[in-house]
């Protein structure tokens, strides 16, 4: 019975990964490539998230709060990388919660680890 309830997730969270891949490979050509890395780049930062579908958006959920999410639509100039409430980034009385991309270099990447780390163990903490 547990192995068929651990099958039945595991193939539920396949199918959400299936949207929000066919998501990303609908955003327009110059977004593409991006939303792959990105979502490259979460899933490999924390595999505890769960690929979702939210408002329309290729998000990322754990315990199923969604952490982050991002977009890029044909009419906008960037894409943007956004989280929640419940990431728990804060710091002190001001932080940023989203961010706009415009390219994804090494530094970037590194910059989204990181804060896709510290939004998953700041989870842990609350």
């Amino acid at each position: 019975m547990k192995k068929q309830s651990h099958t039945s997730k595991k193939s539920k969270n396949e199918d959400k990964e299936s949207m929000v891949l066919s998501k990303i490979a609908q955003m327009p050509d110059k977004y593409q490539k991006m939303g792959e890395k990105l979502h490259n780049i979460i899933m490999n930062s924390s595999p505890t998230l769960t690929p979702r579908l939210w408002y329309g958006m290729p998000a990322y959920a754990l315990n199923g709060k969604v952490i982050c999410f991002f977009r890029g639509d044909e009419n906008e100039r960037y894409m943007t990388l956004g989280f929640n409430e419940s990431a728990a980034l804060d710091e002190g009385n001001l932080w940023p919660t989203s961010y706009a991309l415009l390219e994804l270099t090494p530094f970037e990447e590194e910059k989204i680890s990181i804060l896709i780390k510290k939004a998953v163990r700041g989870i842990g903490s609350q």
